[in-house]
């Protein structure tokens, strides 16, 4: 009976994919998601969600081997102007109340160079799921000085067109595409 249960045991290890990504929690006091879009030409107005909430998973010696999801409470919307806030997340843009939150969930990551990764997902907004291709730049993997826990910084730019994600109102006086630019601090979860 014991040689059938070890037998078995080390068959199903020999067809299970290694696992070696570890667990990492955002520090949300310092993660940023911003957007960026041109108003009429005239300006280029940045606005940020200030709410992340992720389940993200790095491997430090591969990352192509990491995974993240991302969920963000559209109501976290603030581009420093109360009545454009409030108005970005009524109907004629985000739709707040009909689709609360946007998520990314990764589906692949590959190397791109010297500290740099593509990492692919599914970006979904106003209820419309598209895939995308954020390019990243991994800043620092080390010790945190603070806590002492390892520790892994990111910075992620990809460019979307709103109207793809049934978000187009005024477009193209106000530009359909839409510059997302992330950056992330995380620490390996306890």
């Amino acid at each position: 009976m014991f040689k059938r249960l070890a037998l078995a045991t080390l068959l199903a290890a020999a067809f299970l994919p290694a696992f070696a990504a570890e667990k990492y929690a955002i520090d949300p006091t310092h993660t940023q998601v911003e957007f960026t879009y041109s108003h009429f030409g005239f300006s280029n107005i940045t606005g940020r969600f200030d709410q992340v909430e992720s389940e993200f998973y790095f491997d430090a010696a591969d990352p192509t081997q990491s995974s993240v999801k991302v969920t963000i409470p559209m109501a976290s919307l603030s581009t420093g102007v109360e009545k454009l806030d409030e108005h970005l997340l009524t109907a004629d843009f985000f739709d707040a109340a009909k689709f609360p939150t946007a998520t990314f969930t990764s589906t692949g990551v590959t190397a791109a160079g010297e500290g740099k990764l593509k990492v692919a997902g599914d970006l979904t907004i106003h209820g419309v799921t598209r895939p995308v291709v954020m390019d990243v730049v991994i800043n620092k993997v080390g010790t945190h000085p603070m806590t002492q826990a390892n520790a892994a910084g990111f910075d992620a730019s990809f460019d979307i067109k709103r109207s793809e994600f049934g978000v187009g109102g005024y477009a193209p006086a106000v530009s359909d595409e839409v510059r997302i630019e992330i950056t992330v601090e995380a620490q390996q979860a306890k």
